[in-house]
């Protein structure tokens, strides 16, 4: 199944970090929601007052950092996605 998003909402497979050697990471770290993730689709913008929509700053491809509680969770299909709003979207990688 294809998930295509509205408004100004983002689907985004989550990027895990990986565990760096020699630093000690509590046990609640692998349950915390990641904040980092790759944009895989994104609707066509908010809806403005006088009809027109706004334009979305990311792009599919973008890897987007995002505010830690924000996301929705989804699975389809066996696999894991985040949904969501632009406006919780706090930078683009470059």
């Amino acid at each position: 199944m294809k998930l295509k998003p509205l408004h100004d909402y983002i689907i985004i497979k989550p990027i895990e970090e990986e565990a760096k050697f020699g630093i000690l990471r509590p046990e609640t770290v692998d349950k915390e929601k990641p904040e980092k993730g790759e944009v895989l689709a994104i609707g066509p913008g908010k809806l403005l007052e006088n009809g027109m929509r706004a334009e979305m700053s990311v792009k599919v491809g973008d890897v987007i950092i995002f505010k830690k509680y924000s996301p929705d969770e989804i699975k389809v299909d066996d696999e894991e996605y985040l949904i969501i709003s632009e406006g919780d979207v706090i930078a683009i990688a470059v």
